[in-house]
């Protein structure tokens, strides 16, 4: 809001109680907030991605898998970083992969487990705001 004296003059519109927004389209360009609304599909499979995120210990998977040299990890090498059984530990990833921001790539008894490029980002895209004035 503090960049708004830099805008060009615009029309000025009433988007939230207590807030003014303004809307540098002058044509048709810009997205009507309808044509943004998520399907049910998206809802779905949204709601599973962060359902799956809202644990600390999955949080910290993906912070593993993120920051790992290769980008993939074993569940046997995540045992000690997180503490935790490996049977625990593949059940946290089996639900990561479940919900799609994370794989599991099995070569004979081993699996390893890497991020989904993108669809962290895609979680975060679905909340993101784009402003004109930013």
């Amino acid at each position: 809001m503090g960049k708004q004296g830099l805008l060009p003059q615009t029309d000025v519109v009433a988007c939230c109680p207590g807030e003014t927004c303004r809307c540098a389209c002058t044509d048709d360009t810009c997205p009507s907030v309808l044509s943004t609304a998520l399907t049910e599909h998206m809802e779905v499979a949204l709601a599973a991605g962060f359902a799956a995120l809202a644990d600390a210990v999955r949080l910290r998977l993906v912070s593993l898998l993120s920051t790992a040299p290769d980008g993939t990890v074993r569940v046997c090498d995540l045992i000690a970083p997180l503490d935790m059984s490996q049977s625990m530990a593949s059940h946290h990833l089996t639900v990561l992969n479940d919900a799609d921001p994370v794989v599991g790539d099995k070569r004979g008894r081993l699996i390893s487990y890497r991020l989904i490029d993108g669809r962290l980002d895609a979680l975060k895209n679905a909340l993101a705001k784009v402003h004109n004035d930013e």
